[in-house]
């Protein structure tokens, strides 16, 4: 299983961005898919995720500017940045919890990462 990211790049205060993360590879479920991100110096921190159902959970610090998506025929988790701020910038990571089925027919359940792509907000 991988999941690649895209969409990132410079943009200035005020733009906005989108990121995409498509997951492959062999798998029977795709549960909660999700977003974080780690500056330079700091913790990696959860930004947005969206659960199989639909259901959305947002940091305080992005929430009326991030839209968590998800798009099931993809499989893949999008997110679109609105009115960016410099300390949006970060490296930003998207994940994937599933599962697959073994020979012996046992399921493993996995969390996954993607890459990171860098989203830099500045002027």
């Amino acid at each position: 299983v991988q999941l690649q990211a895209s969409g990132g790049g410079l943009v200035q205060p005020g733009g906005s961005l989108r990121l995409s993360c498509t997951v492959s590879g062999s798998f029977f479920r795709l549960n909660d898919m999700g977003w974080y991100r780690q500056a330079p110096g700091k913790q990696r921190e959860l930004v947005a995720e969206i659960t199989s159902g639909g259901s959305t959970n947002y940091a305080d610090s992005v929430k009326g500017r991030f839209t968590i998506s998800r798009d099931n025929a993809r499989n893949a988790v999008d997110l679109q940045m609105n009115s960016l701020k410099p300390e949006d910038t970060a490296v930003y990571l998207c994940n994937a919890d599933g599962g697959t089925w073994n020979e012996d027919g046992t399921p493993t359940m996995w969390r996954h990462w993607g890459q990171g792509t860098q989203v830099t907000v500045s002027s």
